[in-house]
């Protein structure tokens, strides 16, 4: 007696399996699900894969994805703590890594995250040999340049996440300052990502309006404003990631 879906359903066409917009994050911390979240709301994908080493975390937080995905279009959610979960995509998204600590340099990650990277990257590469990778792992972009080393992979297939993060805290900050939405702020920290980024003071403007030719002294030290501790409050938000 057939079943109750053999009856329901039946395939005209054989089942096509392969993802064709399928996008891996590797790590699912705080940052590791916001981009999931995104993901999903955004509609990149056509499925959404999840590794972790923390088994428990990762069943937990794949459950919460697709149980709620009724409310997403993306087909496919899967999770597993053995990289052939992720096999066949396009976007890897590594935001695995040991967390910097308050006080602690992001170069004194560094050699505990590269051996991390040592463990995974072969075996991503291994399953998604045309993938493309974003790097957020941090000292971010010691760490994207060890994974275009690992990966064997073209230079503009390893992509690191840079001062967006930075730069999108710079704008919020500035916005906040002034009492103006961010997306009227604009401005950008250049550099490596942490403490030793610079601020572009002569291009922060809002609404069109460079806020050095109101005050020429902004983010110097001797501006009245001080301007400049909003670049020590991007710095210092880093160490919350």
């Amino acid at each position: 007696m057939s079943t109750v879906k053999e009856q329901l359903i039946e395939n005209l066409i054989e089942e096509d399996e392969v993802s064709q917009s399928k996008i891996t994050i590797v790590g699912t911390g705080a940052v590791g699900m916001a981009c999931a979240i995104c993901i999903l709301l955004k509609d990149l994908a056509d499925e959404l894969a999840l590794v972790d080493v923390a088994v428990d975390k990762l069943k937990g937080e794949a459950m919460d994805l697709q149980h709620g995905s009724l409310f997403f279009n993306t087909s496919k959610i899967v999770s597993g703590k053995d990289y052939s979960v992720s096999a066949n995509s396009k976007l890897v998204i590594v935001t695995a890594g040991a967390r910097q600590q308050e006080g602690e340099s992001r170069l004194a990650l560094t050699q505990r995250n590269v051996n991390i990277m040592k463990s995974i990257i072969p075996t991503i590469v291994q399953h998604s040999p045309d993938c493309k990778m974003l790097i957020v792992s941090n000292p971010v972009d010691i760490l994207t340049y060890v994974v275009w080393k690992l990966s064997g992979l073209p230079a503009t297939r390893v992509i690191g996440s840079g001062c967006n993060l930075d730069s999108a805290r710079f704008r919020y900050l500035i916005g906040e300052k002034l009492g103006v939405h961010p997306t009227s702020c604009h401005g950008w920290i250049i550099g490596e990502h942490g403490d030793s980024s610079v601020p572009l003071w002569s291009g922060v403007n809002v609404a069109g309006v460079a806020l050095k030719t109101l005050d020429p002294k902004l983010g110097t030290d001797s501006d009245k404003d001080q301007w400049k501790n909003i670049h020590k409050q991007v710095i210092g938000r880093a160490y919350m990631e």
